[in-house]
């Protein structure tokens, strides 16, 4: 047993910490089992540098597809290309309205302790996108949001901006086994916002960045095909869309499509800290979601009531069997 395991199961015996230990289990027994795993992305978790660990469990072979916001899709290419300039604040809390103001006059866009540096981080990234946008613009060509990023990656224009090493970006390694990325609410995003000014400035039809819909669609018949074969395993980071999307897909299959040969999501667990009393889909416990179809009675089903930021590394260990 490696050092981190063997801490982990020593002492994470009780409460959330023992739901880490039951969920991590049933993950690895899932994938042992045949099974796949598809990881869903919410909050900053790129900008907390989720790719340190999260890239290796990508490479590993332990996560097969990824439903994501738009910030985490570019994001992990802003921390690859600008880490140096990023600016953390320990004492975010106690930032007054004109020191707010003073770090947007330095360009300085901060997302809790952390601030993402505009121009080496999203100008850089805009100037790059706006070349793969306008090139299948004029080559009739329409893309998923991720597959513009994965092909300016795999390209290796922005090589030489790299200030952390390839293997800590997640998407770098996705890119490498291209792996099915879908980004729900991708307009939501700065990126998206990029894309929403070329258009009006009349560099690409809206039409070239597939919609939300394709995604929904294009995601039904991933599932469709692959779910027969490698039950699929539903590991969610926090709520909102980058989970609400893709879980909705199997009640779909079965109550819009009639596919009732496609099976139930074969494993879930979700780390948030959403509160269920509040009518929250994301704090929701998981036995609500065999309501809607998604999940059965004997699916293995964990929540974990806590940070992200720390659980999820940890998690991923236990995983990998650091």
């Amino acid at each position: 047993m490696s050092e981190i395991t063997a801490f982990l199961t020593r002492h994470f015996r009780h409460f959330n910490a023992a739901a880490l230990m039951d969920a991590a289990r049933d993950y690895r027994r899932h994938l042992d089992s045949g099974g796949s795993m598809l990881v869903t992305l919410a909050g900053a978790m790129s900008t907390a540098e989720l790719g340190r660990s999260l890239a290796e469990m990508i490479r590993a072979g332990k996560v097969h597809a990824i439903s994501t916001t738009g910030a985490n899709l570019e994001e992990d290419v802003f921390h690859l290309v600008a880490h140096d300039h990023y600016l953390r604040i320990p004492g975010y809390r106690d930032l007054t309205a004109q020191q707010e103001q003073e770090l947007l006059d330095k360009h300085l866009n901060r997302v809790t302790d952390t601030c993402i540096p505009e121009e080496e981080a999203m100008r850089r990234i805009e100037r790059a996108l706006r070349e793969e946008w306008k090139a299948a613009e004029d080559a009739g060509e329409r893309l998923f949001p991720h597959q513009f990023l994965y092909r300016m990656l795999l390209s290796g224009k922005l090589k030489q901006y790299y200030q952390i090493p390839e293997e800590d970006s997640w998407l770098l390694a996705a890119a490498e086994k291209n792996l099915p990325i879908w980004t729900p609410g991708w307009e939501d995003s700065t990126s998206g916002n990029m894309f929403a000014a070329a258009c009006m400035e009349g560099l690409a039809q809206p039409s070239t960045v597939k919609s939300g819909i394709e995604a929904m669609m294009d995601l039904a018949e991933w599932y469709s095909n692959y779910a027969p074969q490698s039950s699929v395993g539903f590991f969610q980071i926090g709520g909102g869309i980058a989970g609400d999307f893709p879980i909705c897909v199997v009640p779909m299959l079965h109550q819009d499509l009639q596919r009732d040969h496609v099976p139930l999501w074969g494993y879930f667990c979700q780390i948030s800290d959403s509160t269920t009393s509040f009518g929250s889909y994301s704090g929701a416990v998981p036995n609500e979601k065999i309501t809607w179809g998604k999940l059965g009675v004997n699916t293995p089903k964990h929540i974990i009531e806590s940070d992200a930021t720390i659980v999820a590394p940890l998690f991923f260990a236990l995983v990998m069997g650091w």
